[in-house]
């Protein structure tokens, strides 16, 4: 609340001459409006919830390097993400002396989710009932996230490694952030339970030069190559 107050000079004062005015500001009021602003935004304001991301950490069970081997060839699913927005893939181990083993794929519908709603199509399929199920309310949320979790493993399912072309010296080509976000996206949207990030290394470069070059470059393999 304003107060103002008058100062009356007296019978003395001469005639004409301006009253003399004091005001006085009481913030008190407003203190409590503050202090009742800040408990209603407390209470009503909802804190956002921690993400986590599931990690299938791998099994006590003992197999063979042959088993491995299988299982490595025909479960995994490469992704090289290159220069100008361009996507390319492979299946199993890569075939350097065979440009076309490589194929060049998009981020769209029609693209990479193809090949992995395809190559994931059983787990799909049950994330797909599991959803049905929750939504006719025949299993709770906590239920639904244990069951999915368990049919990312099933057995058969693709392992996906990710792996992005860096920029040259001059910070220019290369794979974009967006670009990985758009690869990592696939995963969720497509169900995939088994998938990471790794390195690049020269023999996926070397694929891609070939590629572009239809095949130019394959007799110029070096042993060592394959092993990178």
């Amino acid at each position: 609340m304003a107060e103002v107050e008058v100062k009356d000079s007296g019978k003395g004062g001469k005639k004409g001459q301006q009253k003399k005015m004091k005001i006085h500001v009481d913030f008190t009021p407003m203190v409590d409006m503050n202090m009742l602003l800040i408990t209603f935004f407390m209470f009503c304001t909802t804190l956002s919830k921690p993400q986590t991301m599931e990690i299938s950490m791998p099994t006590n069970d003992k197999v063979t390097e042959e088993e491995q081997n299988k299982v490595k060839e025909s479960e995994a699913i490469t992704i090289l993400l290159g220069d100008h927005d361009r996507v390319f893939y492979y299946l199993g181990q890569p075939k350097y002396e065979d440009y076309t083993s490589l194929v060049e794929s998009s981020y769209g519908a029609d693209g990479l989710r193809a090949l992995l709603l395809e190559r994931n199509k059983k787990v799909v399929n049950k994330v797909k009932e599991l959803k049905e199920r929750k939504k006719r309310k025949e299993i709770d949320e906590v239920v639904f996230d244990s069951l999915v979790t368990e049919a990312k493993k099933t057995k058969g399912s693709p392992v996906v490694m990710i792996k992005a072309k860096l920029a040259d010296e001059n910070g220019e080509n290369g794979a974009s952030y967006r670009n990985l976000i758009d690869a990592l996206d696939e995963m969720i949207i497509c169900d995939i339970g088994r998938y990471a990030i790794v390195d690049i290394t020269e023999g996926d470069l070397f694929l891609m030069e070939n590629y572009e070059k239809k095949g130019a470059l394959s007799d110029q393999i070096d042993t060592s190559l394959k092993k990178n």
